[in-house]
């Protein structure tokens, strides 16, 4: 059985398709939840959000210890979160951090992620669609030996 994906998403992405569609679009976290699921096809996928800083902090530990790879939004907590930042260090399994919108167009405050640092590597600015993305990335770089 191959490594599982989680999908792992930060605080107020419960509101997507309300909060501010002029940034992220109308798209709910279902609309949402449904692009990974057929991104993922029959590869395993956990998806989750929170808002909450130490339940996701607590779902990292988790898909640490299932060998997960990892797809994270974790929206505001990106640019303040040490105990975020810190869990992720400990992942042995490739790391995608992403954002629906592009936080270098953003006000300053957006624009340095300190999750940046544990991951792989980053999309932003895709929309929706860039979950999709993320998880058919996740599988290729999964299936490396």
């Amino acid at each position: 059985m191959p490594a599982p994906i989680h999908v792992l998403n930060g605080p107020n992405l419960n509101r997507l398709g309300k909060r501010e569609p002029e940034i992220y679009g109308t798209a709910t976290l279902a609309d949402v939840e449904a692009l990974c699921r057929d991104a993922a096809g029959d590869h395993p996928l956990v998806f989750r959000q929170t808002n909450a800083e130490h339940q996701l902090v607590d779902w990292v530990h988790e898909a640490i210890d299932a060998d997960a790879g990892i797809v994270i939004n974790p929206a505001g907590l990106s640019f303040r979160s040490i105990p975020l930042l810190d869990a992720l260090k400990m992942a042995r399994m490739p790391i995608l951090e992403l954002h629906i919108s592009n936080i270098h167009r953003r006000e300053e405050i957006y624009q340095t992620s300190l999750v940046s640092r544990a991951a792989r590597a980053v999309i932003a600015g895709l929309g929706p669609a860039g979950y999709a993305t993320a998880v058919a990335t996740m599988r290729g770089w999964l299936a490396q030996p």
